[in-house]
């Protein structure tokens, strides 16, 4: 980390296979490459290296891409990307690193964030940085990468799973997701909603990768629950009942919920509390009300019932998440990884839920919060 008063860029080191997907090899420096904090200064510096010395790299379409720096540039990395390949032979056929490849990645710092992107995962899987763990991967590629590692708690449901200092994406364009919550992480929603914006991509995507999956016999679909959304989003900070959502459409609540689950890939209540994380989180950076006035205008009701939440998906308190991410006197230390590791919606005691009484008391029973570390769902 660095100390008070110094600043220093977070360097991440994106290392480029053979087989690449050019798409996915340029989401890193889209994403990160355009971070800025509130003075314009650029928060990372991206680096894209390879496994041999610099030269060209195929890529899976008709040209290469000529990279500058050889694997030494992993030794410098506070976060490493690795996209996903085409080519990865023995990684994805057999779950073993070639020697070229165990070379490059030995030389990785301990510490150091690893993120993977699509298949890319295949590549932290074979060297074992993902043994134990939560990860995600392309939804095609699922069944066969909990086979081929047993060891690893696979969700093909989610868009990208976060595990700390270990961060792994669904497939291809799940990326932007990923790298965005990333920004999010390590410096605010403001830094990550102005990247999305200048990206021309919505800084959350609802629901998981599972809604992309094609179905055998897809369902017709006239209506949406699209305007139910915009209405609540409208009236975070007032009492919203699921039967009140369900009327914007016309439906009943069962077909609501479950047309929702459809479209948004979580439950009604998931998706209400994770707008009202998010509405909290932008207060507390963006203005001086104090914690019990962001929690009445979040629709958390109580100070109480907000620090629960935002325990839950960001592991930190109001208070804490107001004093690391205030954009204003904030210094900026890219060296190591910021304190704020986001984790999912957990079950919470009764009566200390947004969802209990006020907020969408008329859940089915047994419609909670997604456990684990699931969380890109939303």
């Amino acid at each position: 980390m660095g100390t008070r008063g110094t600043f220093r860029r977070h360097r991440v080191v994106v290392l480029a296979l053979d087989g690449l997907l050019p798409f996915e090899l340029g989401i890193p420096q889209r994403i990160f490459g355009k971070s800025r904090d509130a003075g314009g200064r650029s928060l990372y510096e991206v680096v894209t290296c390879s496994v041999r010395s610099p030269g060209p790299v195929a890529t899976d379409a008709d040209f290469a891409v000529l990279v500058a720096n050889g694997p030494e540039a992993l030794a410098t990395a506070d976060t490493v990307v690795v996209p996903a390949s085409y080519e990865l032979g023995p990684v994805h056929e057999e779950g073993v690193l070639t020697p070229e490849l165990a070379a490059a990645l030995a030389r990785i710092r301990p510490g150091t964030r690893l993120v993977s992107i699509c298949t890319g995962g295949y590549v932290l899987a074979a060297a074992g940085y993902l043994d134990g763990r939560p990860a995600t991967t392309h939804w095609s590629h699922a069944e066969h990468f909990q086979r081929l590692f047993p060891r690893i708690r696979v969700d093909a449901d989610v868009l990208f799973v976060d595990d700390g200092d270990v961060l792994t994406s669904a497939g291809v364009a799940a990326g932007i997701d990923l790298c965005l919550h990333i920004v999010r992480r390590d410096h605010g929603t403001a830094v990550a909603n102005d990247v999305a914006r200048r990206t021309v991509v919505p800084p959350h995507r609802d629901g998981g990768q599972a809604q992309y999956v094609q179905r055998p016999v897809p369902e017709p679909q006239a209506a949406t629950t699209t305007a139910a959304r915009a209405w609540a989003l409208d009236r975070l900070g007032e009492p919203i009942q699921l039967r009140d959502m369900a009327g914007q459409e016309s439906m009943s609540v069962r077909t609501f919920t479950r047309r929702f689950r459809e479209e948004v890939g979580v439950s009604p209540g998931q998706w209400l509390t994770l707008q009202r994380v998010e509405r909290a989180r932008h207060l507390l950076e963006s203005s001086d009300l104090s914690v019990d006035q962001v929690a009445r205008d979040a629709g958390f009701g109580t100070a109480q019932s907000m620090r629960q939440h935002l325990q839950a998906v960001l592991g930190v308190t109001p208070t804490t998440y107001r004093r690391t991410f205030r954009s204003s006197g904030r210094e900026v230390a890219g060296g190591g990884l910021d304190g704020d590791v986001g984790h999912p919606l957990t079950d919470l005691p009764p009566g200390n839920s947004p969802l209990a009484d006020s907020s969408l008391a008329d859940l089915p029973p047994g419609d909670t919060p997604p456990g684990g570390t699931r969380v890109g769902v939303g």
